[in-house]
């Protein structure tokens, strides 16, 4: 038997061990960049310190391209800020009561039960055809929006590898408890502190907020006050330098292209396929007694407003429906009421009022009732990701100057004048894009798109044009404001 390993090797081991060593040695260090990148999921630190101003790196993407064929979330990845601090979303929901303080909001209360979709109707009287109808509030967007992406099927952990990325901010549910608070700083605190702590996060340097999208469940008008006068509407979130990198998704929109409108959530969020062919069925053999409805309420204050002339010819009318939403007795928040109405119409008109888009609008479509508008701002100029670009496959346009200057009778002469065949196309359009204006069930998914996945995919297919746009060598950032190293103030025709 040899001796026992005692500890010692030979000259010839040593020196083999020591050339195996170096080897290694010059592998790792010949290799260690990509070994690097392999880590950090294929982006080298290396080059996104090279010639990229906002960290773009020309090679990204080849190895999307190259992982589309096995990883089906390729280009779509969506990084939630979950570390953003309590107090920009789940406190105001701890303290709802103090949501409508000083604003014309109802108790929000109740509203935010459900995923936001708020209390669960029981009881239609037949209006309605199943119980996946809600008391959904108009101001709700965001909570039910953060639901939803909470379920979203590409959603990482991982900020790098993300398309987008959502701040869950409830700027809206705030937003109410100031807008007439004379205090200017109560009014803006909060979107500044928000743009504050966005910016100073490691995701905003990758393209200093241009991949950041958050929601608002109120007009895009509210967070774009113009001067420090106390009578000026509203607070200045969306004109701060950090804001304006960021786009918003809002019930409405503004002119500026980083405001972008979606529908209203109704309350019809359906669970399953059935549940929409079920409720498109009914509404398509609906009997229609009326040639046309209008609910609302009407605006004495306003003199350019239209209203005061639909009211006096729709009473005028045998033929039209009105509900009076000041009258003592009729609740216009009740869904169940509203979709009585407009289920039994043809036609529902669809005047501005406070602002130039009225969920209204989207219950019209709801109860499949072809709608009548009188401004382009109150569909045709908003919802340009939701509705068909050809407006008169869907609804009928009265432009609102010829309105003011209507004769007794003439609206219901102009719907009349409609041919049979052109009201049946319309109604059909109507109720083929209902799954696309409403909000489905976060807990499932329907097997066509809903008003949240055309969203999502449009501001992924958004961002990745800016993304082009880079890798075109054009450098967004010449020619505008710089502030504590971040660049700010994206050129709008880019997007």
């Amino acid at each position: 038997m040899g001796k026992p390993f005692a500890g010692k090797c030979s000259p010839e081991v040593w020196f083999g061990i020591l050339i195996s060593f170096i080897l290694c040695f010059l592998l790792l260090l010949f290799d260690y960049p990509n070994t690097f990148s392999r880590v950090n999921n294929g982006v080298s630190l290396f080059e996104s310190t090279q010639t990229h101003p906002i960290g773009i790196v020309n090679n990204q993407s080849n190895s999307v391209i190259n992982q589309s064929t096995t990883d089906s979330c390729s280009g779509r990845y969506v990084f939630i800020h979950d570390d953003l601090p309590a107090k920009f979303n789940y406190d105001l929901l701890n303290n709802c009561e103090s949501l409508t303080e000083g604003s014309n909001m109802p108790n929000m209360c109740p509203y935010i039960k459900n995923f936001g979709f708020g209390p669960e109707i029981n009881n239609s009287e037949g209006v309605l055809s199943n119980k996946r109808w809600f008391s959904t509030n108009q101001f709700s967007l965001e909570l039910i929006f953060h639901n939803k992406m909470k379920q979203y099927e590409c959603l990482t952990n991982n900020s790098a590898q993300a398309s987008a990325i959502y701040i869950p901010i409830y700027v809206g549910l705030e937003d109410s408890q100031h807008l007439w608070d004379p205090n200017l700083t109560a009014r803006d605190s909060f979107g500044e502190d928000f743009s504050k702590w966005v910016s100073r996060r490691s995701e905003w340097k990758k393209m200093w907020g241009r991949d950041h999208f958050f929601v608002s469940g109120r007009v895009a008008f509210d967070y774009r006050r113009k001067t420090d006068n106390i009578s000026d509407w509203g607070s200045k979130l969306r004109v701060l330098p950090e804001s304006k990198n960021m786009t918003m998704l809002a019930i409405e929109a503004s002119s500026r292209k980083n405001d972008i409108a979606i529908p209203y959530p109704t309350g019809f969020h359906p669970a399953k396929d059935s549940e929409v062919f079920q409720w498109q069925n009914k509404v398509r053999k609906q009997e229609r007694p009326y040639l046309f409805a209008f609910v609302g309420a009407p605006r004495p204050d306003h003199p350019n407003s239209p209203r005061g002339k639909l009211f006096d010819q729709c009473r005028a009318s045998s033929t039209c429906k009105v509900l009076n939403c000041h009258s003592s007795g009729i609740n216009c928040e009740d869904t169940v009421t509203v979709m009585r109405v407009f289920q039994r119409s043809v036609y529902c008109l669809q005047p501005t009022g406070d602002t130039f888009t009225r969920k209204s609008a989207f219950d019209s479509f709801l109860a499949g009732c072809i709608p009548v508008f009188f401004h382009p701002a109150s569909a045709y100029n908003q919802y340009l990701w939701h509705l068909p670009k050809n407006h008169s496959m869907y609804s009928v346009f009265i432009p609102v100057s010829e309105v003011k200057d209507l004769e007794d009778g003439s609206i219901e002469k102009t719907l009349l004048g409609i041919s049979k065949d052109k009201e049946l196309a319309m109604r059909e359009e109507v109720i083929r894009l209902i799954p696309k204006l409403v909000y489905g069930d976060p807990r499932s998914r329907l097997g066509t798109q809903d008003a949240f996945d055309i969203a999502v995919n449009k501001i992924l297919e958004r961002i990745e044009n800016v993304r082009k746009v880079i890798r075109q060598g054009r450098d967004p950032s010449i020619g505008f404001a710089e502030k504590d190293g971040n660049k700010f103030l994206f050129p709008e025709e880019l997007y």
